[in-house]
Formats: C-alpha cells, structure tokens, sequence
C-alpha cells in the first residue's frame, strides 16, 4: 500500500510539474545553476532531454504505483527525481529530500511481491509475509521526519516570540471558518506551541492503536490546513499518504481487497494462504547494514550544525542568520528571511568597477533565494568572476553588498561588503566573512 500511493503522488507531482511549466523556468531557462557543495559537476541537459527525464520519471512513478517492473522502475525513478533535484539548490524544500531518501529506501524492499503487475505477469513472486524491517524502515524515517521537526521548533523565536507565524498567520484572515482568529498573536503563540508539540509526539499516537485513528485525523488536519495556508505544493499529501504505513495489516487487506474489486482484471486474488511464502533474500545482511549507515546518518546530521561555534540551540538567530549547517536538517518553515544582494565586479588592472544586473544570470525564485544564504552568494560571486574573466575583465574582484531581515526585524548587513568574495572558497568550514547578526548595527543605524 505505501508503494501504490508513493507511486500515485509522485505521477501527479511529476505531470503537474509539467504542466506549470516548472521544467522549462526553473532548469532550461537560467543561465546559471546553483550546486550543492561536492556536486559541482551535476549539470543540466538541453531541453528535449530535460523533458525525456521528466517523462521517465513519470513512467517509473507510474511502474512504482503499478508494481510493474517494480526494481527498475523504483531505480530509475530514484535516479532521475535525485537528479532534478541536485540541478539547483535554490529548489531546495524538505520535503523533495523525503521524497528522494523514500524512492531510495523503495529500491531495498521487496514492495512488488503483493497486488502488483509483476505477480500478475509471475505469480511465483507472490508472498504472504515480509521482514518487519522492511515496514519498521519507513515507520523510522518517518519518525526522524516528525520528530526532528519538533525539536527545531523547541527555540526561543518559535515558542516565545511566536516567530514567523506571527508574521505569516496576519495574511490567513480569508481563511474559512478559522480566519478570523489569524491576525491576533494568541493565535500564533496557540500554533506555534500546538505545531512543536503535535511534531514531537504525533508518531507515537500513529504507533499506539487506541490512538491511531484520531492521530490520523490529526495528521489530516495539520496538512490540510498548512496547505491551504502555504505554498508547500504536494507535501501535506505526501504525509498524509505516507503515514497509512502505521496502520495494521488488516487495514491494507481491505484496502486492497476494495481496489481489487475495482481493477480485479490487473490484480486478481492471492494464491490460497497455503501456497504463499515467507520473502526471503540473501542480501539481507548487507541491505541491514546500507540502513544501518543510513540512519546513523539521518540521526547525526540534523546536529551538524552545533559545530559552528556561534550557533545555539536554545537561541537560533545566529543559526537562522547564517545558515551553515542548515539544509537536510528538517527544519520546517522555520524562519521568514528576505535579502537584497548588488554585486560589484572590478578590473584589478584599471580600477573600474561595474554593478551586476542578477536578472542577466538568475530568474527570480533563484535570485530570492540566493539574497539571503550565504552559500549562495558566495557560488554566485564565484560564477561573475569567471563570466567576466571569459569577458575580458582582468583578475574579477567581487563584491556583495547584502541587506537581509529576518523574522520581520530590522535589515543588517548579511556579509562583509570589503570581502573579495571570488577568493572565498566554499566547503564545510565556518564562514567568517559572513557577519554575526547580534554584533552589527541595524539597517536603519547604518544608515543614519
């Protein structure tokens, strides 16, 4: 069940991602593309191509959802989203980094051996039982989902500030039935505090039965509403769909027992009990220990970034200011942040100095985002200093003079304006050209 609706979201996420035109603006358009560190050499194809991808990912979410072909489609699939995905980190959202660790973790089970193509075509596939591993492992990542989403939020901006949602919520006031109650602060302290809390303890009432059924409709609650306040896309149905994995055996059962009364033809009954068997592989050592590292991994990478010196748990705004550390975390809607960022390009031999039109090189969600993290900038100077190197402009100096405000504070300096940033280099080392927010004066006092 988890592989048919897995499958069912991403077709409708890929078909509606072609039909918004997203292929063409966001990875044939720009001129420039920003890459996560250590992927430097993942490039974009031409247009047809770009296409081809989409279709094929298409075609493999199709064979997911149908179990046809099930290990090269969940492949192939895993293959082309991870990708499209590492194209352009100004892309970047939580819940396409859950979508690509899911399809990963699709490709070790066996999800095609029940109600599937593949059994139709050979019904020596079929089986009656799994390893519980093959269900805990996404029942855990799950639970990593949620449950570090709660801990991020337990910080002085999300609980006492009630930051961003006090910002936010004042634009929900047309909401149905709710709206009026958007623009008062109680009501984003109320879910600030609810939102903390339902992320930190919904999985255990989804693992206990006598609470499974209102934890649900928990679960629908929260990302109905938070869709319909945000643009977060497919992600509410994406978890609702992919938390049906703690329900009990018997709610499969008669789930599939209703859709093959709707599509018998394709998925006709089992083989009598008798005849069906225990799934069995002997790779199940070395899949045990790929998972082992994998969520090892999942466990210690939120924590990274207490590795940079200047960054706090219990107060963030260093943290949310700088970013180093932040991404692959599951830190969700977190923190409102905004920036302006004008580029400076110097011929070292003749002085002068000339200002960047962003517009040239980047469409607008990539210059937005690009304003206000400074991996981005630092990429993006990196790119003019080649650009206008192939141009002519002897030893580009670059310089960004960069104004960002966060959780509707006043706007300060996010980087050192004196830098040359083309001499900068990018890595996982702590940035100290970026500036700390709590030793600057604001916007306003800059100014003055």
């Amino acid at each position: 069940m988890f592989r048919v609706v897995f499958g069912l979201v991403m077709l409708v996420s890929v078909v509606r991602f072609w039909l918004l035109g997203w292929i063409e603006d966001q990875y044939i358009s720009p001129v420039f593309h920003f890459k996560y560190y250590g992927f430097e050499w993942v490039e974009p194809l031409n247009a047809v191509e770009m296409y081809l991808i989409f279709l094929v990912m298409g075609i493999s979410a199709l064979g997911i959802m149908l179990g046809a072909f099930y290990r090269l489609s969940s492949i192939v699939f895993f293959l082309a989203f991870t990708y499209v995905e590492l194209l352009d980190k100004a892309y970047y959202l939580n819940h396409y980094y859950f979508v690509s660790i899911t399809a990963f973790l699709l490709t070790l089970v066996p999800a095609h051996r029940y109600f599937s193509v593949d059994v139709w075509r050979n019904p020596e596939l079929e089986c009656a039982e799994v390893p519980r591993w093959t269900i805990d492992l996404f029942k855990l990542q799950l639970a990593i989902v949620y449950i570090f989403a709660g801990i991020a939020k337990i910080n002085s901006e999300w609980l006492l500030n009630a930051m961003p949602l006090r910002l936010w919520l004042r634009a929900q006031d047309a909401l149905p039935l709710i709206g009026w109650a958007m623009p008062y602060d109680l009501t984003a302290y109320l879910f600030s505090w609810a939102g903390m809390l339902y992320d930190c303890t919904i999985v255990f009432f989804l693992m206990w039965k006598p609470t499974r059924a209102l934890a649900y409709l928990a679960v629908i609650g929260f990302h109905v509403i938070t869709g319909m306040m945000f643009p977060i896309g497919v992600f509410p149905i994406v978890m609702i769909g992919a938390t049906t994995i703690f329900f009990s055996e018997n709610f499969h059962k008669k789930t599939i027992d209703l859709l093959r009364s709707a599509f018998g033809k394709i998925f006709p009954k089992p083989l009598a009990t008798s005849t069906l068997k225990l799934y069995t592989t002997r790779f199940q050592p070395i899949l045990l220990g790929v998972l082992l590292i994998h969520f090892v991994l999942q466990l210690l990478i939120p924590f990274r970034f207490l590795l940079y010196p200047q960054n706090e748990w219990w107060n963030p705004t260093e943290f949310f200011w700088n970013e180093q550390g932040y991404r692959f975390s599951w830190r969700v809607m977190l923190v409102e942040k905004a920036g302006t960022a004008i580029f400076y390009v110097k011929d070292t031999q003749t002085g002068r100095e000339g200002v960047v039109d962003n517009r040239e090189f980047l469409n607008p969600t990539q210059e937005k985002q690009m304003s206000f993290q400074p991996d981005m900038i630092l990429e993006f100077a990196h790119f003019l200093k080649r650009h206008y190197a192939a141009k002519g402009v002897h030893n580009p100096e670059v310089r960004a003079e960069v104004y960002a405000t966060m959780n509707g504070r006043l706007g300060k300096l996010l980087i050192d304006p004196s830098v040359n940033l083309a001499n900068e280099r990018e890595g996982f080392h702590d940035k100290s050209w970026i500036l700390p927010f709590h030793e600057q004066p604001a916007l306003s006092k800059v100014k003055e």
